[in-house]
């Protein structure tokens, strides 16, 4: 048995066709079944649902032998796992944003020490580091966007798509860090074990994107 880990919402609906382009149905749908092991039309195939910030700890450690998690992910996660393909779904960037009064190239210029809060503290840590800014984190896990209106930070570092959560909150996109997609991640140990058939999905996955470029 193959297990594949996903996450419900975006990356799970973006995974769908490719998955039908690989011949593969999922056969129920998670919104409307509470079950969190979830059958394929590949009777040797079983999708679990999970949390997207544990795709990578499941299948690091063999809970599945093989996820699909986004880049941002992965990068906060380190190290362990094979990641043979960029699937091209899923896709934004990681990026600074400030209010729309806060002057973040003069603060930058001046060597203030800013107040960033994030959830992806290891990025944000290489990327201001990086910059030579000096900055002090703030770890959220979520309404980002309160940080520089409550005064608690001065900036955030965050997922954007179309910008326009930050703008109805009054904040601006200052400076993007990186573009983000999902990626197909698998168990190194799993590989060897169960080589020919894992190495047939990557193939059908990656065939997939091929034809969806």
């Amino acid at each position: 048995m193959i297990t594949l880990a996903l996450s419900k919402g975006r990356i799970f609906d973006d995974s769908l066709p490719l998955l039908r382009a690989a011949g593969i149905e999922v056969l129920e749908d998670p919104e409307k079944s509470r079950k969190l092991i979830i059958g394929t039309s590949l009777p040797d195939l079983r999708v679990v649902l999970v949390r997207a910030t544990d795709v990578p700890t499941y299948v690091q450690h063999g809970g599945a032998d093989l996820g699909v998690a986004g880049l941002d992910t992965l990068l906060e996660h380190g190290d362990g796992l094979y990641r043979p393909l960029d699937l091209r779904i899923a896709r934004c960037r990681m990026s600074v944003a400030v209010r729309e009064d806060f002057d973040y190239a003069a603060a930058v210029r001046q060597g203030s020490r800013i107040r960033v809060a994030t959830k992806y503290t290891h990025t944000a840590r290489q990327h201001f580091a990086a910059k030579g800014v000096h900055v002090d984190l703030i770890k959220l896990y979520g309404s980002m966007e309160l940080a520089p209106l409550t005064g608690l930070a001065d900036a955030i570092v965050d997922l954007v798509s179309t910008g326009s959560t930050l703008k109805a909150n009054h904040l601006v996109e200052v400076e993007k860090i990186m573009d983000i997609s999902s990626r197909l991640v698998v168990n190194p140990a799993a590989l060897k074990l169960k080589r020919e058939p894992l190495r047939a999905l990557i193939d059908a996955f990656e065939r997939a994107v091929e034809a969806r470029a």
